[in-house]
């Protein structure tokens, strides 16, 4: 479904993009979970989860440039190529995973998620803290539901059906809304959310994914595990609110700052990320010798 991404996208992004990933599925109680994995097997694990609303192709431009790791990006039920689900909770979206870590025979793997997927990526190690080495968030706020989630409970509205891929790709918006986004990584990610149906393309995600959430003002300090914190200049998580996290943690709080990145780094400053989350699995317990 995918053509080569425009001329105009540089060296680094068309080397990645042509490290394909391998693409896998795992059943967790009763949904069929889509998961893709890169990197050299019998490295450490890393598990990347995306946001509300997202997929696990916004990883693919991330991903392969972190060598040091065997990892994986999974789809979320309700998101991407996974199967739906009646009702979506934090718990659910914990065990899928563990099962997908497990299905690629991660042991103790980092899980790093974006967004919404912070929240799931804390709760994992909240709940499963005897499968994960350590767990990150990157500009999930404090003491509010996922952005993503706000935005789509105050419009709802019928599957809108496009009936071309461009029309559709023209159409695609971040939640919450982002003014800079690379447009070579918005190309991408905007086809690799988009599936056909009767009439031509609608996008992945189930409308009715979200629900209510555990706070991550509830969730910090009962974790046991090693966390950290990416704080994105632009977005939802501001100096004031990074502190109060920290005093919230039963130890160190290791935040990542990002200059200039919007809530959404990978479409902004997807280099500045991939430098944060080097360093920090280098850095961490169970990183690469």
């Amino acid at each position: 479904m995918s053509p080569p991404p425009r001329a105009e996208a540089p060296a680094w992004f068309l080397r990645a993009l042509a490290a394909a990933p391998e693409h896998r599925d795992v059943d967790v109680d009763g949904a069929r979970i889509h998961y893709r994995a890169w990197g050299e097997r019998g490295r450490p694990g890393l598990v990347l989860v995306h946001g509300g609303a997202a997929h696990s192709g916004w990883w693919d431009h991330i991903g392969p440039l972190l060598t040091s790791h065997r990892f994986v990006a999974l789809d979320l039920s309700g998101h991407g190529d996974s199967g739906r689900r009646e009702v979506y909770d934090m718990h659910l979206w914990a065990r899928e995973i563990v099962a997908v870590a497990a299905a690629e025979g991660l042991e103790r793997p980092v899980v790093i998620g974006h967004s919404m997927g912070g929240w799931a990526a804390v709760t994992t190690g909240v709940e499963h803290g005897h499968a994960v080495s350590a767990v990150a968030y990157i500009d999930s706020p404090l003491n509010d539901q996922p952005p993503e989630e706000s935005r789509l409970r105050e419009r709802p509205r019928p599957r809108r059906v496009y009936p071309t891929v461009e029309e559709a790709m023209a159409r695609f918006r971040t939640l919450p809304p982002q003014d800079v986004l690379l447009p070579y990584v918005r190309d991408h990610v905007a086809r690799e959310s988009l599936r056909r149906v009767e009439g031509g393309w609608t996008w992945k995600f189930d409308p009715s994914f979200f629900g209510r959430r555990l706070l991550l003002r509830d969730l910090l300090p009962e974790l046991r595990c090693p966390v950290a914190l990416f704080r994105c200049e632009h977005g939802l998580v501001p100096p004031q609110m990074a502190e109060e996290m920290a005093r919230l943690v039963p130890g160190r709080l290791p935040v990542v700052d990002l200059p200039d990145a919007g809530h959404h780094p990978m479409l902004d400053r997807p280099l500045a990320l991939v430098t944060g989350l080097r360093t920090l699995l280098a850095v961490w317990p169970g990183g690469p010798a």
